[in-house]
């Protein structure tokens, strides 16, 4: 049957070539953008997988920023405990050179002025902070000695489920030993009069040791600390990379199929002009009918 008013062949090329265009308008978005869904029409499954996936990852960087910010923070914790290592074993040694037997008053008094020094150095270690945060907490007095120290919750898994503590260590506490939290007392003896004679020197040097033992403590409590620390922040970085994988995975466009399509649309698109053309001129068989 030969119609005028109606042309199906044209308006089934034309049709065709609709899609075809839309189809390279959408391959030629992926190859420019890099991704394989650029709108929710591409793949909404898929867009909302990748949506969760992509906070995930956000979130899992947040993370392992933070947990580096407290490795630094114990970092910065454990050179202040090494500072106070020096200052002690310094202590012990004066305290020990004071028992010489050839030392004078006078010369055990000048122990006792640098002692002294040293004392005002172990509380200023006590107050350090990190960002305004306390590395250390004061001590629990003359008599009650704490190494514990305070705990601090750190996050390290990315939806909140999994959480370590480190310790603002008790440095106070060590400090009580040496008398920087108060006057205290070494064996009895005030520590302002501990290099008075031999004797008081002599018992003074236990609880000083006792102090470099309760240091040595907080010191591996530090060090475990980072070492549960850096695991968590490498175990961060791995869930990371798979995290960002998987994303890849539904969002990326793969260049050399989306090519070849590309290619394909191109061709069809040609083609699918070129045949819309000769359907419209189809119609005009009529023409010859009506002469």
């Amino acid at each position: 049957m030969i119609t005028v008013n109606t042309n199906m062949v044209s308006s089934w090329a034309a049709y065709n070539l609709n899609n075809t265009n839309t189809n390279l308008q959408r391959s030629l978005a992926r190859l420019s953008s890099g991704s394989r869904i650029n709108s929710s029409y591409d793949d909404a499954g898929g867009l909302a997988v990748s949506m969760k996936l992509s906070a995930a990852i956000r979130r899992t960087e947040a993370t392992e920023s933070n947990v580096n910010n407290t490795l630094a923070m114990l970092q910065t914790q454990d050179g202040a405990l090494k500072s106070a290592e020096k200052v002690l074993t310094r202590m012990s040694e004066l305290i020990q050179l004071s028992t010489d037997v050839t030392k004078s008053t006078n010369d055990r008094a000048l122990y006792q002025t640098e002692y002294q020094s040293l004392q005002g150095q172990m509380g200023g270690l006590i107050g350090e902070k990190f960002n305004g945060v306390s590395l250390f907490t004061s001590g629990g007095g003359d008599t009650v000695i704490d190494t514990s120290g305070n705990t601090l919750t750190v996050v390290t898994s990315q939806d909140g489920t999994q959480t370590t503590s480190i310790t603002q260590s008790d440095l106070g506490a060590v400090g009580v030993y040496v008398g920087t939290v108060s006057a205290g007392t070494l064996n009895g003896v005030t520590t302002n009069n501990i290099f008075q004679n031999i004797t008081t020197a002599a018992a003074a040097i236990t609880t000083v040791n006792q102090a470099i033992q309760n240091l040595a403590s907080l010191r591996a409590s530090n060090g475990s600390e980072q070492v549960r620390l850096t695991f968590a922040a490498d175990m961060l970085a791995i869930n990371r990379n798979n995290l960002q994988a998987a994303n890849s995975q539904i969002m990326d466009v793969d260049v050399a199929a989306e090519s070849a399509n590309l290619a394909k649309q191109n061709i069809l698109q040609q083609a699918g002009t070129s045949m819309l053309a000769q359907a419209n001129m189809s119609s005009q068989s009529v023409l010859r009918l009506l002469t």
